[in-house]
């Protein structure tokens, strides 16, 4: 029998399967307490509830589905996890400390299919999405990283633009958003949490009127279609046209501010020239979009791109906000570790597939 992960019930979820298996009500509650406030690892340390409900969950489900294979920690104190998953897949999860708290970098999908051009995410395809509970294992795994060092700190806040596109795995990413926001257990607040996308324009409408109550952010990362659908392959499916209408809609729906990311790239899109034509694409939405500037950290396979010089980007930032729009620069996280998103794990199946050739090639011989 294949058992799932628990953590991809919401306590909605779990209430209701428990209820259909015999089960009180409150047998929920105690079961979703010892799980995240108390952050259990094996049903059998759950001390108040009886021996048949131990038994019937770990019949059904598993607490832990994936080990940590690498940890990498930045001077500033960063730590990049690589996770392997019960199927043997790589993932990445990151954790950044930042002024405001404890940020989590969620990764969605094994691999990518978006297929940004400046990208490590991307490098290695999409095989498959991550199941709600591997999503939430990924906070579980980071928060007893904290608790074994006896700090008591917590994770408060959480992005969701590690490996993979959010919206395309979307009702697991939204039972994600659910399990993590609840009051009862790792009580996340929803102001605390952004959701990146590539701009998937019918999920922007979906994730408006879902009502979540979360932060929005959208790669945008080029102010016209020539210029984004070479950075971005999916501009060609999805251009500005379709694009903005859904962010007007999620505008209006929501009347929550929404951040407009932008990866500077040296001498592509981090000119002047640029800078005006993101103005003008802005428009009126300028009291409710935030545009977040990004230097490009450099990937060895992408070597087409490079960072701009520091002069570039506080150029490119005066412009905008001379013209009225808010921005902001993203802080550096990891600088001295693999930093760009889904670099870490390229690299260690690039090693293992090395690795392994050099066996063949010893065995051959």
């Amino acid at each position: 029998m294949n058992k799932e992960s628990i953590y991809g019930l919401t306590f909605e979820q779990l209430t209701s399967w428990l209820l259909g298996h015999g089960h009180k009500k409150f047998r929920a509650t105690q079961v979703w307490e010892w799980l995240y406030r108390k952050r259990v690892t094996d049903f059998a340390q759950m001390t108040d509830v009886n021996t048949d409900c131990i038994a019937l969950l770990a019949d059904h489900f598993v607490i832990r589905t994936m080990e940590e294979h690498v940890k990498q920690e930045s001077t500033d104190g960063t730590i990049k996890f690589l996770f392997r998953l019960k199927d043997g897949n790589l993932i990445e999860t990151v954790l950044m400390r930042q002024k405001y708290g404890l940020s989590v970098c969620v990764t969605t999908q094994v691999g990518c299919n978006i297929g940004c051009s400046f990208c490590a995410s991307g490098l290695l395809a999409k095989s498959r999405d991550l199941s709600a509970g591997e999503i939430v294992e990924q906070i579980m795994k980071v928060q007893l990283d904290l608790d074994s060092t006896g700090k008591g700190e917590r994770v408060s806040h959480v992005v969701v633009m590690g490996i993979g596109e959010p919206f395309d795995n979307f009702k697991n990413m939204v039972d994600f958003l659910g399990v993590v926001k609840d009051h009862k257990g790792l009580a996340i607040a929803g102001k605390g949490i952004t959701v990146s996308t590539s701009g998937l324009a019918d999920k922007i409408r979906e994730f408006a009127d879902a009502n979540l109550q979360v932060n929005l952010a959208v790669s945008l990362h080029a102010p016209n279609n020539e210029l984004r659908t070479r950075i971005m392959k999916i501009n060609r499916a999805i251009p500005l046209e379709k694009l903005m209408p859904a962010i007007d809609y999620y505008l209006e729906k929501t009347n929550r501010r929404l951040t407009l990311e932008y990866i500077l790239l040296k001498d592509v899109n981090d000119q002047r020239e640029q800078a005006l034509e993101l103005t003008e694409l802005i428009g009126d939405r300028k009291q409710l979009v935030n545009v977040n500037l990004i230097p490009y950290n450099p990937v060895d396979e992408h070597g087409q791109y490079q960072r701009p010089e520091r002069e570039t980007v506080r150029a490119f930032f005066d412009t905008l906000k001379k013209q009225g729009v808010s921005v902001s620069t993203r802080l550096e996280h990891g600088t001295d570790i693999d930093a760009a998103c889904g670099q870490l794990r390229s690299k260690q199946i690039k090693k293992t597939k090395e690795g392994k050739s050099a066996q063949d090639t010893v065995a051959a011989g």
